[in-house]
């Protein structure tokens, strides 16, 4: 491992809620989102990972990038396709917050979203 030494990587880290039942979230997660986000074929995607509390019905998806181009992307390949509708119908969105240092335009086409930004600083990589 090197000390502080920022080599790109993004973690977005979606947080959620949701009313549907667990039968529904699971298969929505298991066999369409996750087999669609699979097909995308996005090289620099190294997770894509839910967590699930079925008592408070909330969620959070960890997504981790090689760097701010994979994640970016993901984004144009996703967004406003079926799948990234039906994510919307069934999950509320809570919070976003992106770890890492993405581009001005990534950040321009995520403001709706009013994610969290949060710069790399420094650590063990």
């Amino acid at each position: 491992m090197k000390l502080h030494e920022n080599n790109g990587e993004i973690t977005v880290v979606i947080d959620v809620s949701f009313t549907a039942d667990m039968n529904e979230i699971n298969q929505f997660i298991l066999e369409e989102q996750c087999q669609f986000i699979n097909n995308q074929e996005v090289e620099s995607l190294q997770k894509f990972n839910w967590y699930i509390d079925e008592e408070s019905k909330t969620g959070t998806l960890i997504e981790v990038f090689n760097n701010s181009d994979g994640f970016a992307e993901l984004a144009e390949k996703a967004i406003g396709t079926p799948v990234n509708l039906k994510f919307r119908e069934l999950f509320t969105f809570e919070k976003m917050t992106i770890l890492g240092d993405i581009s001005e335009d990534l950040k321009s086409m995520l403001e709706s979203m009013s994610p969290v930004m949060k710069a790399y600083k420094g650590g063990l990589s």
